[in-house]
């Protein structure tokens, strides 16, 4: 009786451990950014941002495998600073936002790549088109308190795509023979983390 007592108790307390040592962060999307840069004419690089985004990282300080990412970009919050160049961005030849409003991420892999850094694989979906897409991390940064008592986080993700694989094809060929836009695009995002 006493040892089916005690294997209960130590059941209960590995549990409870598990839970204690997994933690849910939001992003705060005032304190974070998803920036991308683009070849433009072949002879410099046009950058943008998107000012929109909502998503949570779960998090084990025990095993930083563990750690989980969901991310949602409003694709109609593109901006490079162009009015009218956005206004082309959220159109069909581009992002097509009317039909393809978000902009997701879910990862689904997590290897450690070195001290606070690690490599997140996961699913980009843009256009309705899902490819898989590695992320390298550095991060998360130790938690801190802000003035106001929250637990804080922070993370810099860097990734490389080619919107072609996204369906995101428009271009024209210049006289000299390059294109008016290049296919690869470097992508950086800076995120806070708030403990929820």
């Amino acid at each position: 009786m006493i040892r089916s007592i005690l294997a209960g108790l130590v059941v209960v307390v590995f549990s409870f451990q598990a839970m204690a040592s997994e933690s849910v962060w939001q992003i705060d999307p005032a304190h974070s950014s998803f920036q991308f840069k683009i070849r433009h004419l072949t002879v410099s690089n046009v950058k943008g941002d998107f000012g929109k985004s909502s998503g949570a990282v779960t998090m084990d300080t025990q095993d930083p495998a563990k750690l989980k990412v969901e991310l949602n970009i409003d694709a109609a919050s593109i901006n490079t600073g162009h009015a009218k160049r956005d206004e082309h961005l959220r159109s069909p030849d581009f992002f097509e936002v009317a039909r393809y409003p978000a902009i997701t991420f879910v990862s689904k892999k997590v290897i450690p790549n070195g001290p606070n850094r690690l490599k997140v694989t996961g699913d980009l979906t843009i256009k309705g088109i899902s490819k898989e897409v590695t992320v390298d991390v550095d991060g998360p940064t130790s938690e801190i308190k802000d003035p106001g008592g929250n637990a804080r986080r922070g993370a810099t993700g860097t990734a490389k795509i080619n919107r072609k694989d996204f369906g995101i094809t428009w271009n024209r060929v210049l006289d000299t023979g390059g294109l008016v836009v290049g296919e690869d695009v470097e992508i950086t995002v800076e995120v806070e983390l708030i403990r929820k």
